[in-house]
């Protein structure tokens, strides 16, 4: 057996992120570290309370990590694994792989959303697109100065600019022909060169960082930017800051874990978004989000099954 931790972006958070995890007593430390980063508020307290604090970019990110390292830690598992994360789901990553400690995973998440809100200008922001290839809807996206941020799948992509240029360019993209075409609830051009100054802010925090040895049986690590595996840090460090600013193709990472033989696929953080379209990439594997079951143990349970 093998399977893919999908690690989630933002987007997902609700008040019942950490129903699962709250009380396990191996996350009890993830918590304690996310704390002091939340301005002294516990993270599950911050999630319980729900509203637009937990969207805010510095806290969602936090938050995601969280999510992921602290279900992570509840778990215990140590079979054959690969791990991917989707956007700042690729930084909690590293923390899920052994390569960074994750109270210094946490603390970077903060100075990514940091460096990310003092890069972006106002009136930015993303747009969901399906139903388009890449071609088309690089041309649209050209005409319209935005920029492809994420691709999904082969007609299946997000794209970044002014929120005011998405909004004629989703327009344009249903008249064309897209299944579905929407300005998403996002004020930061994510992944597109609108935030070069970011990902090299990011890259000097990064050079900061003294990193781990994986212990053995650790979970290959994917980088979330093209899907291929990290052998030199150095190299995927590299990687870690560019998505912030480039264009990360997820369908890859996807089709990393479909060639590495997975065949139980679970997302671990706030949401479903990634086990959904890990369905339909890995169509002959075993999908589920942490969500979709009623505790840990019950999740352990499922991946123990032959």
């Amino acid at each position: 057996m093998s399977v893919a931790i999908l690690l989630s972006g933002q987007g997902g958070q609700h008040p019942g992120m950490f129903d699962l995890t709250a009380d396990h007593p191996d996350a009890q430390a993830v918590f304690s570290a996310a704390t002091p980063l939340l301005g002294g508020t516990d993270p599950r307290d911050l999630a319980r309370s729900g509203g637009d604090a937990l969207h805010a970019n510095r806290a969602g990110q936090i938050l995601c990590c969280t999510a992921a390292l602290a279900a992570w830690r509840a778990l215990g598992f140590s079979g054959r694994a690969i791990v991917a994360g989707y956007s700042i789901g690729d930084l909690a990553a590293w923390g899920v792989a052994g390569r960074i400690a994750e109270a210094d995973i946490l603390s970077l998440a903060a100075r990514r959303a940091e460096a990310m809100d003092a890069a972006s200008g106002v009136g930015f922001g993303l747009a969901g697109i399906r139903g388009l290839t890449l071609d088309p809807l690089d041309a649209l996206a050209e005409r319209h100065d935005c920029h492809l941020a994420i691709r999904n799948a082969p007609d299946s992509f997000v794209v970044g600019g002014r929120r005011d240029a998405l909004d004629a360019l989703c327009r344009e993209a249903t008249a064309a022909g897209a299944q579905r075409a929407i300005l998403l609830p996002v004020h930061t051009p994510s992944h597109t060169p609108l935030l070069a100054e970011a990902s090299d802010a990011f890259r000097t925090a990064l050079a900061t960082l003294t990193l781990r040895r994986p212990p053995a049986g650790a979970p290959r690590l994917v980088s979330g930017l093209d899907g291929t595996t990290i052998f030199r840090p150095e190299d995927g460090l590299d990687k870690l800051a560019r998505q912030i600013s480039h264009t990360i193709d997820w369908a890859a990472c996807l089709e990393a874990c479909r060639e590495y033989g997975a065949d139980r696929v679970l997302e671990l953080g706030p949401g479903h978004a990634l086990a959904t379209m890990a369905r339909t990439a890995l169509p002959d594997a075993r999908v589920h989000a942490l969500e979709e079951f009623r505790s840990i143990s019950g999740v352990a349970d499922w991946l123990a099954q032959p």
